[in-house]
Protein backbone atom coordinates (compact mmCIF):
# COMPACT_ATOMS: atom_id res chain seq x y z
CA UNK A 1 0.00 0.00 0.00
CA UNK A 2 0.77 3.18 -0.83
CA UNK A 3 -0.85 5.47 2.53
CA UNK A 4 -1.41 4.75 5.60
CA UNK A 5 -4.83 5.78 4.51
CA UNK A 6 -5.52 2.86 2.30
CA UNK A 7 -3.82 0.13 5.23
CA UNK A 8 -5.89 1.35 7.66
CA UNK A 9 -9.34 1.15 5.77
CA UNK A 10 -8.10 -2.29 4.36
CA UNK A 11 -7.37 -3.20 7.97
CA UNK A 12 -10.44 -2.08 8.95
CA UNK A 13 -12.17 -3.91 5.98
CA UNK A 14 -10.56 -7.08 7.37
CA UNK A 15 -11.52 -6.78 10.94
CA UNK A 16 -15.48 -5.43 9.90
CA UNK A 17 -15.10 -8.70 7.58
CA UNK A 18 -13.98 -11.04 10.04
CA UNK A 19 -16.19 -9.25 12.99
CA UNK A 20 -19.35 -9.34 11.06
CA UNK A 21 -17.99 -13.17 9.68
CA UNK A 22 -17.89 -14.29 13.40
CA UNK A 23 -21.52 -12.88 14.21
CA UNK A 24 -23.38 -14.00 10.76
CA UNK A 25 -21.66 -17.50 11.81
CA UNK A 26 -22.83 -17.11 15.48
CA UNK A 27 -26.33 -15.98 14.45
CA UNK A 28 -26.35 -18.76 11.68
CA UNK A 29 -25.55 -21.36 14.24
CA UNK A 30 -27.77 -20.59 16.97
CA UNK A 31 -30.81 -19.88 14.64
CA UNK A 32 -30.12 -23.56 12.94
CA UNK A 33 -30.20 -25.15 16.52
CA UNK A 34 -33.17 -23.10 17.30
CA UNK A 35 -34.86 -24.44 13.94
CA UNK A 36 -33.91 -27.57 14.98
CA UNK A 37 -35.57 -27.53 18.26
CA UNK A 38 -38.76 -26.39 17.36
CA UNK A 39 -38.89 -28.82 14.28
CA UNK A 40 -38.55 -31.68 16.70
CA UNK A 41 -40.68 -30.25 19.42
CA UNK A 42 -43.42 -29.73 16.98
CA UNK A 43 -43.05 -33.51 15.55
CA UNK A 44 -43.09 -34.44 18.72
CA UNK A 45 -46.47 -32.82 19.41
CA UNK A 46 -47.71 -34.21 16.41
CA UNK A 47 -46.56 -37.58 17.31
CA UNK A 48 -48.15 -37.18 21.17
CA UNK A 49 -51.45 -36.20 19.64
CA UNK A 50 -51.96 -38.83 16.94
CA UNK A 51 -50.99 -41.52 19.56
CA UNK A 52 -53.50 -39.98 22.35
CA UNK A 53 -56.31 -39.93 19.05
CA UNK A 54 -55.26 -43.59 18.02
CA UNK A 55 -55.02 -44.78 22.23
CA UNK A 56 -58.32 -42.83 22.96
CA UNK A 57 -60.08 -44.82 19.83
CA UNK A 58 -58.52 -48.51 21.08
CA UNK A 59 -60.06 -47.60 24.89
CA UNK A 60 -63.60 -47.51 22.97
CA UNK A 61 -62.98 -51.11 21.65
CA UNK A 62 -62.58 -52.55 24.55
CA UNK A 63 -59.93 -54.92 24.11
CA UNK A 64 -55.89 -55.18 22.95
CA UNK A 65 -54.62 -56.48 19.72
CA UNK A 66 -53.76 -59.64 19.14
CA UNK A 67 -49.91 -60.26 18.20
CA UNK A 68 -49.90 -59.85 14.14
CA UNK A 69 -53.45 -58.04 14.09
CA UNK A 70 -54.04 -54.83 11.92
CA UNK A 71 -56.12 -52.11 13.98
CA UNK A 72 -57.78 -51.73 9.88
CA UNK A 73 -60.90 -49.86 12.04
CA UNK A 74 -58.82 -47.59 14.16
CA UNK A 75 -56.41 -46.52 11.02
CA UNK A 76 -59.77 -45.61 9.49
CA UNK A 77 -61.06 -43.67 12.16
CA UNK A 78 -58.10 -41.74 12.60
CA UNK A 79 -56.78 -41.92 9.31
CA UNK A 80 -58.70 -38.57 8.73
CA UNK A 81 -56.06 -36.56 11.03
CA UNK A 82 -53.60 -38.54 10.03
CA UNK A 83 -53.46 -37.41 6.73
CA UNK A 84 -54.11 -34.16 7.75
CA UNK A 85 -50.65 -33.55 9.23
CA UNK A 86 -48.62 -32.03 7.20
CA UNK A 87 -44.99 -33.81 8.08
CA UNK A 88 -44.56 -37.78 7.30
CA UNK A 89 -46.12 -40.19 9.82
CA UNK A 90 -45.33 -43.80 9.57
CA UNK A 91 -47.03 -46.39 12.15
CA UNK A 92 -44.69 -49.18 13.09
CA UNK A 93 -46.53 -52.13 15.20
CA UNK A 94 -44.44 -53.69 18.01
CA UNK A 95 -42.59 -56.42 15.43
CA UNK A 96 -41.32 -53.05 13.55
CA UNK A 97 -43.85 -53.87 10.77
CA UNK A 98 -44.83 -50.36 9.12
CA UNK A 99 -48.63 -50.79 9.08
CA UNK A 100 -49.71 -46.88 8.64
CA UNK A 101 -49.06 -44.60 6.16
CA UNK A 102 -50.42 -40.88 6.37
CA UNK A 103 -50.80 -39.22 2.76
CA UNK A 104 -48.15 -37.18 2.69
CA UNK A 105 -45.89 -40.41 3.61
CA UNK A 106 -47.38 -42.95 0.91
CA UNK A 107 -44.90 -41.73 -1.83
CA UNK A 108 -42.17 -43.23 0.32
CA UNK A 109 -39.88 -45.82 -1.04
CA UNK A 110 -39.26 -49.19 0.33
CA UNK A 111 -35.45 -47.59 1.21
CA UNK A 112 -37.23 -44.35 2.69
CA UNK A 113 -38.71 -46.96 5.04
CA UNK A 114 -35.78 -48.92 5.80
CA UNK A 115 -33.72 -46.18 6.96
CA UNK A 116 -36.80 -45.02 9.12
CA UNK A 117 -36.89 -48.42 10.21
CA UNK A 118 -33.29 -48.92 11.35
CA UNK A 119 -33.79 -45.34 13.16
CA UNK A 120 -36.29 -46.29 15.00
CA UNK A 121 -35.24 -49.88 15.75
CA UNK A 122 -32.12 -48.90 17.39
CA UNK A 123 -33.84 -47.58 20.40
CA UNK A 124 -35.23 -49.34 23.78
CA UNK A 125 -38.94 -50.16 23.95
CA UNK A 126 -41.21 -47.64 24.52
CA UNK A 127 -38.54 -44.70 24.35
CA UNK A 128 -39.49 -41.03 22.53
CA UNK A 129 -36.43 -40.30 20.87
CA UNK A 130 -35.52 -37.56 17.94
CA UNK A 131 -32.77 -37.83 15.54
CA UNK A 132 -31.63 -37.42 12.26
CA UNK A 133 -31.76 -39.45 9.10
CA UNK A 134 -31.16 -39.50 5.38
CA UNK A 135 -33.65 -40.95 3.72
CA UNK A 136 -32.05 -42.67 0.44
CA UNK A 137 -28.64 -41.63 -0.97
CA UNK A 138 -29.40 -38.57 -2.80
CA UNK A 139 -32.87 -37.56 -0.81
CA UNK A 140 -32.30 -34.80 1.74
CA UNK A 141 -31.60 -35.51 5.77
CA UNK A 142 -34.89 -35.16 7.94
CA UNK A 143 -35.98 -34.56 11.38
CA UNK A 144 -38.07 -37.43 13.01
CA UNK A 145 -39.45 -38.12 16.37
CA UNK A 146 -40.35 -41.31 17.81
CA UNK A 147 -43.58 -41.43 20.23
CA UNK A 148 -44.63 -44.81 21.56
CA UNK A 149 -47.86 -46.26 21.17
CA UNK A 150 -48.67 -48.07 24.18
CA UNK A 151 -52.26 -50.09 25.16
CA UNK A 152 -53.05 -51.39 21.60
CA UNK A 153 -51.52 -54.81 21.37
CA UNK A 154 -50.86 -57.47 23.99
CA UNK A 155 -47.20 -57.53 23.80
CA UNK A 156 -45.20 -56.24 26.26
CA UNK A 157 -43.73 -54.17 23.79
CA UNK A 158 -45.23 -51.08 22.52
CA UNK A 159 -45.73 -49.64 18.99
CA UNK A 160 -44.56 -46.47 17.32
CA UNK A 161 -45.18 -43.76 15.53
CA UNK A 162 -42.24 -41.95 13.47
CA UNK A 163 -43.15 -38.38 12.27
CA UNK A 164 -40.50 -36.85 10.10
CA UNK A 165 -40.30 -33.64 8.30
CA UNK A 166 -37.35 -31.91 6.52
CA UNK A 167 -34.91 -29.34 7.98
CA UNK A 168 -36.64 -26.64 5.52
CA UNK A 169 -40.02 -27.43 7.43
CA UNK A 170 -39.88 -24.32 9.97
CA UNK A 171 -40.27 -21.13 8.31
CA UNK A 172 -37.19 -18.73 8.26
CA UNK A 173 -34.85 -21.51 8.47
CA UNK A 174 -31.14 -21.30 8.41
CA UNK A 175 -31.24 -22.02 4.77
CA UNK A 176 -33.13 -18.58 4.08
CA UNK A 177 -31.12 -16.49 6.94
CA UNK A 178 -28.24 -17.03 5.04
CA UNK A 179 -28.96 -16.17 1.86
CA UNK A 180 -30.33 -12.53 3.42
CA UNK A 181 -26.99 -12.51 5.00
CA UNK A 182 -25.14 -13.22 1.77
CA UNK A 183 -27.23 -10.35 0.24
CA UNK A 184 -27.02 -7.63 3.16
CA UNK A 185 -24.07 -8.00 4.19
CA UNK A 186 -22.08 -7.30 1.10
CA UNK A 187 -23.73 -4.09 1.34
CA UNK A 188 -22.82 -3.01 4.71
CA UNK A 189 -19.48 -4.22 4.16
CA UNK A 190 -18.92 -1.42 1.10
CA UNK A 191 -20.98 0.94 3.25
CA UNK A 192 -18.48 0.46 6.34
CA UNK A 193 -15.55 0.21 4.41
CA UNK A 194 -16.14 3.96 2.97
CA UNK A 195 -17.11 4.99 6.30
CA UNK A 196 -13.80 3.64 7.26
CA UNK A 197 -11.93 5.49 4.63
CA UNK A 198 -13.84 8.83 5.70
CA UNK A 199 -13.06 8.39 9.18
CA UNK A 200 -9.22 7.15 8.42
CA UNK A 201 -9.37 10.55 6.00
CA UNK A 202 -10.26 12.95 8.83
CA UNK A 203 -8.03 11.53 11.58
CA UNK A 204 -4.81 11.71 9.60
CA UNK A 205 -5.79 14.93 7.99
CA UNK A 206 -3.40 16.65 10.97
CA UNK A 207 -0.92 14.11 10.00
CA UNK A 208 -0.96 15.38 6.36
CA UNK A 209 -0.81 18.79 7.17
CA UNK A 210 2.26 18.42 9.58
CA UNK A 211 3.89 16.73 5.95
CA UNK A 212 3.35 19.55 4.05
CA UNK A 213 4.15 21.94 6.78
CA UNK A 214 7.75 19.86 6.94
CA UNK A 215 7.74 19.23 3.04
CA UNK A 216 8.00 23.36 2.95
CA UNK A 217 11.12 23.16 5.21
CA UNK A 218 13.23 20.95 3.11
CA UNK A 219 14.67 23.60 1.34
CA UNK A 220 17.36 24.47 4.38
CA UNK A 221 16.03 28.23 4.64
CA UNK A 222 12.65 28.30 5.92
CA UNK A 223 13.96 26.19 9.71
CA UNK A 224 12.14 29.36 11.39
CA UNK A 225 9.10 27.62 10.18
CA UNK A 226 7.59 25.43 12.99
CA UNK A 227 4.56 22.43 12.83
CA UNK A 228 1.34 23.55 14.54
CA UNK A 229 -0.14 21.45 17.04
CA UNK A 230 -3.35 20.27 16.69
CA UNK A 231 -5.17 19.99 19.54
CA UNK A 232 -7.42 16.84 19.21
CA UNK A 233 -4.81 13.84 19.18
CA UNK A 234 -2.24 13.65 21.62
CA UNK A 235 -0.19 11.36 20.12
CA UNK A 236 0.31 14.06 16.84
CA UNK A 237 0.65 16.93 19.26
CA UNK A 238 3.54 14.96 20.93
CA UNK A 239 5.16 14.28 17.81
CA UNK A 240 4.56 17.87 16.52
CA UNK A 241 6.53 19.13 19.31
CA UNK A 242 9.38 16.76 18.44
CA UNK A 243 9.36 17.62 14.98
CA UNK A 244 9.50 21.28 16.65
CA UNK A 245 12.51 20.68 18.98
CA UNK A 246 13.93 19.11 16.02
CA UNK A 247 13.69 22.15 13.91
CA UNK A 248 14.76 24.64 16.78
CA UNK A 249 17.88 22.49 16.87
CA UNK A 250 18.75 22.61 13.20
CA UNK A 251 17.89 25.76 12.84
CA UNK A 252 20.59 26.57 15.70
CA UNK A 253 23.25 24.64 13.97
CA UNK A 254 22.57 25.88 10.52
CA UNK A 255 22.55 29.30 11.81
CA UNK A 256 25.80 28.98 13.32
CA UNK A 257 26.79 27.26 9.84
CA UNK A 258 26.09 29.92 7.68
CA UNK A 259 27.96 32.35 10.27
CA UNK A 260 31.20 30.97 10.35
CA UNK A 261 31.03 30.62 6.64
CA UNK A 262 30.00 34.17 6.32
CA UNK A 263 32.67 35.71 9.36
CA UNK A 264 34.91 33.00 7.82
CA UNK A 265 34.71 34.73 4.21
CA UNK A 266 34.55 38.22 5.40
CA UNK A 267 37.66 37.60 7.23
CA UNK A 268 39.92 35.73 4.31
CA UNK A 269 39.26 38.45 1.89
CA UNK A 270 41.65 41.15 4.09
CA UNK A 271 44.51 38.50 4.27
CA UNK A 272 44.37 37.59 0.89
CA UNK A 273 44.39 41.32 -0.66
CA UNK A 274 47.09 41.56 1.43
CA UNK A 275 48.96 38.61 -0.02
CA UNK A 276 47.93 39.66 -3.55
CA UNK A 277 49.30 43.23 -3.25
CA UNK A 278 52.58 42.05 -1.42
CA UNK A 279 53.20 39.20 -4.54
CA UNK A 280 52.90 41.87 -7.44
CA UNK A 281 55.18 44.47 -5.45
CA UNK A 282 57.20 41.77 -5.30
CA UNK A 283 56.88 40.72 -9.15
CA UNK A 284 57.05 44.21 -10.51
CA UNK A 285 60.55 44.77 -8.77
CA UNK A 286 63.17 44.81 -10.92
CA UNK A 287 65.41 42.82 -8.80
CA UNK A 288 63.41 39.76 -8.70
CA UNK A 289 64.54 36.63 -10.47
CA UNK A 290 63.12 35.29 -13.43
CA UNK A 291 62.85 31.71 -11.42
CA UNK A 292 61.15 33.82 -8.38
CA UNK A 293 58.88 35.52 -11.09
CA UNK A 294 57.75 32.13 -12.21
CA UNK A 295 57.21 31.06 -8.66
CA UNK A 296 55.43 34.16 -7.90
CA UNK A 297 52.92 34.42 -11.23
CA UNK A 298 52.25 30.42 -9.52
CA UNK A 299 51.11 32.07 -5.71
CA UNK A 300 49.40 34.66 -7.54
CA UNK A 301 47.06 32.41 -9.94
CA UNK A 302 46.61 30.23 -6.47
CA UNK A 303 45.25 33.29 -4.52
CA UNK A 304 42.85 34.46 -7.25
CA UNK A 305 41.24 31.45 -6.89
CA UNK A 306 40.74 31.28 -3.49
CA UNK A 307 39.83 34.93 -3.39
CA UNK A 308 36.83 33.92 -6.12
CA UNK A 309 36.22 31.09 -3.78
CA UNK A 310 36.24 33.06 -1.39
CA UNK A 311 33.63 35.72 -3.19
CA UNK A 312 31.36 32.21 -3.70
CA UNK A 313 31.44 30.95 -0.34
CA UNK A 314 30.52 34.90 1.11
CA UNK A 315 27.86 35.21 -2.12
CA UNK A 316 26.03 31.95 -0.84
CA UNK A 317 26.34 32.45 2.94
CA UNK A 318 24.32 35.59 2.59
CA UNK A 319 21.85 34.08 0.12
CA UNK A 320 20.78 31.14 3.13
CA UNK A 321 20.72 33.84 5.34
CA UNK A 322 18.64 36.30 3.06
CA UNK A 323 21.23 39.02 2.95
CA UNK A 324 21.24 39.12 -0.74
CA UNK A 325 19.24 41.20 -2.53
CA UNK A 326 17.89 41.77 -6.24
CA UNK A 327 17.98 45.00 -8.35
CA UNK A 328 15.63 43.87 -10.86
CA UNK A 329 15.14 46.34 -13.83
CA UNK A 330 14.09 45.35 -17.10
CA UNK A 331 16.96 43.78 -19.01
CA UNK A 332 17.16 42.80 -23.11
CA UNK A 333 18.46 39.59 -22.41
CA UNK A 334 20.14 39.20 -25.46
CA UNK A 335 22.58 41.88 -24.80
CA UNK A 336 23.54 39.09 -21.86
CA UNK A 337 23.68 36.40 -24.13
CA UNK A 338 26.04 38.24 -26.64
CA UNK A 339 28.66 39.28 -23.90
CA UNK A 340 28.59 36.23 -22.69
CA UNK A 341 28.76 34.96 -26.12
CA UNK A 342 32.25 37.01 -26.70
CA UNK A 343 33.61 35.84 -23.30
CA UNK A 344 33.26 32.04 -24.45
CA UNK A 345 35.04 33.12 -27.52
CA UNK A 346 38.00 34.34 -25.78
CA UNK A 347 37.93 31.67 -23.45
CA UNK A 348 37.65 28.58 -26.29
CA UNK A 349 39.95 30.66 -28.91
CA UNK A 350 43.08 28.83 -27.20
CA UNK A 351 42.32 25.20 -27.31
CA UNK A 352 40.50 26.09 -30.88
CA UNK A 353 36.67 25.47 -29.79
CA UNK A 354 34.13 26.98 -31.87
CA UNK A 355 30.97 29.22 -30.13
CA UNK A 356 27.84 29.22 -31.82
CA UNK A 357 24.75 31.68 -30.51
CA UNK A 358 21.49 31.86 -31.60
CA UNK A 359 19.42 35.14 -30.92
CA UNK A 360 15.82 35.96 -31.28
CA UNK A 361 14.89 39.47 -33.66
CA UNK A 362 13.04 40.77 -31.47
CA UNK A 363 13.91 41.90 -27.86
CA UNK A 364 13.23 39.25 -24.54
CA UNK A 365 12.87 41.68 -21.88
CA UNK A 366 12.81 40.24 -18.56
CA UNK A 367 13.32 42.07 -15.42
CA UNK A 368 16.50 40.54 -13.68
CA UNK A 369 19.52 41.59 -12.10
CA UNK A 370 21.70 41.87 -14.75
CA UNK A 371 24.80 41.55 -12.67
CA UNK A 372 23.81 38.14 -11.21
CA UNK A 373 22.46 37.14 -14.72
CA UNK A 374 25.66 37.69 -16.13
CA UNK A 375 27.56 35.97 -13.43
CA UNK A 376 25.03 32.90 -14.06
CA UNK A 377 25.84 33.37 -17.51
CA UNK A 378 29.59 33.28 -17.08
CA UNK A 379 29.77 30.66 -14.39
CA UNK A 380 27.73 27.82 -17.43
CA UNK A 381 30.00 29.04 -20.37
CA UNK A 382 33.31 28.66 -18.20
CA UNK A 383 32.18 25.07 -17.09
CA UNK A 384 31.25 24.56 -21.08
CA UNK A 385 34.44 25.41 -22.67
CA UNK A 386 36.47 23.87 -19.47
CA UNK A 387 35.15 20.27 -20.01
CA UNK A 388 35.10 20.70 -23.76
CA UNK A 389 37.78 19.02 -25.48
CA UNK A 390 39.85 21.19 -28.47
CA UNK A 391 38.33 21.33 -31.51
CA UNK A 392 34.45 20.78 -29.60
CA UNK A 393 31.72 23.44 -29.87
CA UNK A 394 29.99 25.04 -27.36
CA UNK A 395 26.62 26.89 -27.97
CA UNK A 396 24.77 29.59 -26.61
CA UNK A 397 20.67 30.15 -27.29
CA UNK A 398 17.68 32.29 -26.42
CA UNK A 399 14.65 31.38 -26.56
CA UNK A 400 11.35 33.20 -25.94
CA UNK A 401 8.62 31.00 -24.85
CA UNK A 402 5.77 33.81 -24.12
CA UNK A 403 5.36 33.42 -20.14
CA UNK A 404 9.05 32.02 -19.88
CA UNK A 405 12.20 33.34 -21.33
CA UNK A 406 15.14 30.07 -21.54
CA UNK A 407 18.83 29.79 -21.42
CA UNK A 408 20.35 27.30 -23.19
CA UNK A 409 23.94 26.49 -22.67
CA UNK A 410 25.24 23.45 -24.36
CA UNK A 411 28.26 21.58 -25.19
CA UNK A 412 29.69 18.68 -26.89
CA UNK A 413 32.40 17.72 -24.02
CA UNK A 414 32.68 14.57 -21.85
CA UNK A 415 28.89 14.72 -20.61
CA UNK A 416 27.94 13.82 -17.27
CA UNK A 417 27.27 10.17 -15.64
CA UNK A 418 23.47 9.57 -14.51
CA UNK A 419 24.88 8.98 -11.41
CA UNK A 420 26.32 12.20 -10.47
CA UNK A 421 23.49 14.73 -12.52
CA UNK A 422 21.15 14.73 -9.54
CA UNK A 423 23.86 16.06 -6.82
CA UNK A 424 25.79 18.56 -9.60
CA UNK A 425 23.89 21.66 -7.53
CA UNK A 426 25.37 20.31 -4.46
CA UNK A 427 28.20 22.64 -2.99
CA UNK A 428 31.66 21.60 -3.53
CA UNK A 429 30.44 18.58 -5.19
CA UNK A 430 33.22 17.92 -7.96
CA UNK A 431 32.83 14.96 -10.71
CA UNK A 432 35.89 14.39 -11.70
CA UNK A 433 37.83 14.88 -8.19
CA UNK A 434 40.83 13.85 -9.19
CA UNK A 435 41.59 16.59 -12.30
CA UNK A 436 40.47 18.72 -10.20
CA UNK A 437 43.67 17.84 -7.45
CA UNK A 438 46.11 17.58 -9.94
CA UNK A 439 44.71 21.30 -11.55
CA UNK A 440 44.04 20.09 -14.93
CA UNK A 441 40.26 21.75 -14.07
CA UNK A 442 40.49 23.69 -11.62
CA UNK A 443 37.06 24.69 -9.39
CA UNK A 444 35.97 24.51 -6.27
CA UNK A 445 32.59 22.85 -7.00
CA UNK A 446 30.84 26.55 -6.29
CA UNK A 447 29.89 27.66 -9.47
CA UNK A 448 27.10 25.74 -10.07
CA UNK A 449 25.26 25.65 -6.65
CA UNK A 450 25.74 29.77 -7.14
CA UNK A 451 23.68 29.52 -10.83
CA UNK A 452 21.42 27.60 -9.03
CA UNK A 453 20.50 29.99 -6.55
CA UNK A 454 20.49 33.02 -8.91
CA UNK A 455 17.60 31.16 -11.10
CA UNK A 456 16.46 30.17 -8.43
CA UNK A 457 16.41 34.04 -6.68
CA UNK A 458 14.91 34.86 -9.77
CA UNK A 459 11.79 32.66 -9.79
CA UNK A 460 13.13 30.65 -12.28
CA UNK A 461 14.72 26.96 -12.56
CA UNK A 462 17.75 24.85 -14.15
CA UNK A 463 18.04 21.88 -15.58
CA UNK A 464 20.73 19.54 -16.65
CA UNK A 465 20.61 16.89 -19.77
CA UNK A 466 24.06 14.83 -20.32
CA UNK A 467 25.54 11.77 -21.36
CA UNK A 468 28.89 10.58 -21.03
CA UNK A 469 31.07 11.31 -24.60
CA UNK A 470 27.65 13.08 -26.09
CA UNK A 471 27.88 16.84 -23.78
CA UNK A 472 25.62 18.70 -21.62
CA UNK A 473 23.24 20.93 -21.83
CA UNK A 474 21.86 23.56 -19.09
CA UNK A 475 18.66 25.53 -19.41
CA UNK A 476 17.62 27.80 -17.32
CA UNK A 477 14.17 29.16 -17.29
CA UNK A 478 13.21 33.12 -16.22
CA UNK A 479 9.29 34.00 -15.77
CA UNK A 480 8.79 36.97 -17.99
CA UNK A 481 6.47 38.35 -15.27
CA UNK A 482 7.53 40.89 -12.29
CA UNK A 483 4.90 39.31 -9.74
CA UNK A 484 6.42 36.00 -9.71
CA UNK A 485 9.69 36.90 -9.68
CA UNK A 486 11.10 36.80 -5.28
CA UNK A 487 13.28 39.49 -3.83
CA UNK A 488 14.75 37.79 -1.32
CA UNK A 489 15.86 40.84 1.20
CA UNK A 490 15.93 39.97 5.18
CA UNK A 491 15.05 36.54 7.06
CA UNK A 492 11.04 36.14 7.87
CA UNK A 493 11.11 36.10 11.65
CA UNK A 494 10.25 32.95 13.60
CA UNK A 495 6.89 31.71 13.61
CA UNK A 496 4.06 29.46 13.65
CA UNK A 497 2.23 28.16 10.41
CA UNK A 498 -1.33 29.04 10.32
Amino acid sequence: MSSIRRRLTVWYAVALLASVGAFGGALYFERRRSSVRELDERLSLEGNLAAQYYIGYQQKLGRLLAPGETPGLGFSAVGGYLDGIRDLVVVFDPDQVPIYRNAIAKPLTLTALAHLLAANGGLPAGAGHTGLVRLDEQGQAVRYARVPLPGVWEQDQPATIVVAAPLTAVPFGPEQLLQAMLVIAPVILIGSIGLGYVLADASLRPLAGMVDEIEAVTDGRSLHRRVAVPEAAAELARLAGTMNRMLGRLEESFTSLHRFTADASHELKTPLMVLRAGVERAMADPRTSTETLRALEEVLEEIHRMSEMVDNLLTLARSDEGGTSLALEPVDLRDLVGEASETAGILGEEHRIAVRTELPEVPVIVPVDRSRIRQLLLNLVTNAIKYTPPDGRVSLALVDQGETAALIIGDDGIGIPAAHLPRIFDRFYRVDTARTRTGARPGAGLGLAITKWIAEAHGGSITVQSRPGRGTVFTVSLPRSRETTPVPSHRPPAGVLD
